[in-house]
This record gives structure tokens, C-alpha cells and sequence, in this order.
């Protein structure tokens, strides 16, 4: 296994002497560097800070292969009992794959004061593609294009794996997609929802899907000028404005 994470794709944490805190959850294939300006932002704002560089992330794609749906969401638990230990008050926010183990996580603590999804992936592939994944993986194929660095902004890259394992792809959408997405009616935090017009990752439909579904309140935000990885793009600082000022707003006593 690979021990050196690639510079920026750190995991962070910040502590302040407040009683709210932030999980924030990066996407599958890339790494903490996707978030680090809104986790900033939150810590800015006086919020205690979990950012987990997820299993398999942030080194080599070769250290992801053999990694499943269990290790991430066991990541983005462990990271919400070490807020939890010094918040009263949590929200988290994720990107991407972030954003479905976001969901998952408001799935098991309804408690959670609100969450963020940023373009998240919120149902599996059809059969027809994950026929041909499985198809290609039996044919020994264990990897495809990488699907990072999805922006608009052509100064910004993200700092992602080149290649897609196709293995983790499969427990992505088999182990954790699949049977979240029948549970958002049962959800009740509250929600902000961003959603890229233009998203060349993840089917903006399927936003809508979650807006159409979810059993809580929800604010939804559509961005016009960035794709994916939003975060990184040209409404970056929308997204961090807008997540803190909900943030704020779900967490006040």
C-alpha cells in the first residue's frame, strides 16, 4: 500500500471552542483538495471541522482498487464521532460520491442539523452499464478513464486519479447507491441542494430525482457556469456563501 499522499490531498481537521461542527466529504477518485476551500470557509465561520481523506484516495488508484462502499462510509462515520465528540451541532456537506455518504449519514443520525450535497450521485448506473462493467471486469479489465476534473474554469484541474477501478465503481452503485436511494423519503434534515446545469459526471437528473424524493425541507441551487466539480469552479464562492450562511442558519440555538 502507498503511504504518500499527493500534496494538498490531506486530511483536515480544525477545532474552535464552539459547539458546531462540519463534516465535509470529498467525491470518489479524488481527494480532500476538492474541498479544502469550503471546509476553509467553515472554519472562517467558527465551525469545528472533520475533512477525511477517504479510503483509497489521495495516493495512488492503485491503493483504491480493493477498496468498497464499507471502507467510505465507515471513514465518514468514524469523522462524524469525532466532531459529534465536540459539536452539539453538525452538518455535513459532500461532493459527489461525498455526497451520497452525506446522505447516508442523514440517513442513520437524524439528528444531524443539516446537510449540503453538491452534485451528488444519488442512483446507480442502469443495467446496461453495469452490465459492461461487470462484462469488463470478467474480462480482466480492473480500470477505465478517470472521470475527475470535470470544470469549466480551464485555469483549475483537480488534483484526481487518472483512472476509474471499476471494482469500486461497482460497490459504489451496488453496496451504497442503490439501497440509499429508495430511503429519501424517510430522511427528514434539512437539505441544500446544488446542482450543476452542466454536469458531465453525474446526470443533473438525478438531482432532480432527490429534490422530487426527499422527506425534508429543501433549498435548491442550480449553478449555471460549472460542471462537477463545482467546488473548484467558477461558482466556488456561491457555494461556500451560500453552505455557511445555511449552515448558520439550521445550527442556531
Amino acid at each position: 500500500m502507498s503511504t504518500q499522499v499527493i500534496p494538498g490531498a490531506e486530511e483536515w481537521s480544525h477545532t474552535t471552542t464552539s459547539n458546531v461542527g462540519a463534516l465535509v466529504v470529498h467525491g470518489f477518485t479524488g481527494n480532500p483538495s476538492s474541498m479544502r476551500e469550503l471546509a476553509q470557509a467553515f472554519a472562517d465561520a467558527g465551525f469545528n471541522v472533520e475533512m477525511p481523506r477517504l479510503a483509497g484516495h489521495g495516493t495512488e488508484v492503485s491503493d483504491l482498487l480493493d477498496k468498497r462502499w464499507s471502507h467510505w462510509s465507515a471513514d465518514a462515520e468514524a469523522a462524524y464521532q469525532k466532531l459529534s465528540k465536540r459539536c452539539t451541532k453538525v452538518v455535513v456537506a459532500g461532493l459527489s460520491m461525498g455526497g451520497a455518504l452525506t446522505l447516508w449519514l442523514a440517513s442513520k443520525h437524524a439528528d444531524l442539523a443539516g446537510i449540503v450535497c453538491i452534485n451528488p450521485v444519488t442512483q446507480p448506473l442502469g443495467d446496461d452499464m453495469m452490465g459492461a462493467i461487470k462484462g469488463m471486469i470478467d474480462a480482466g479489465t480492473e480500470v477505465f478513464p478517470g472521470i475527475g476534473s470535470d470544470i469549466a474554469d480551464p485555469n483549475v484541474k483537480e488534483s484526481s486519479y487518472p483512472e476509474t477501478p471499476l471494482r469500486a465503481l461497482s460497490s459504489l452503485m451496488v453496496d451504497g447507491v442503490g439501497p440509499l436511494s429508495s430511503s429519501y423519503s424517510s430522511i427528514k434534515v434539512p437539505m441544500m441542494l446544488f446542482s450543476s446545469r452542466n454536469d458531465h459526471v453525474v446526470d443533473p437528473q438525478q438531482g432532480d430525482f432527490l429534490a422530487a424524493q426527499y422527506g425534508g425541507s429543501c433549498e435548491r441551487i442550480m449553478l449555471d457556469k460549472s460542471f462537477h466539480v463545482a467546488t473548484q469552479d467558477f461558482e466556488k464562492d456561491v457555494i461556500n456563501s451560500r453552505a455557511v450562511e445555511f449552515a448558520r442558519k439550521v445550527t442556531k440555538s
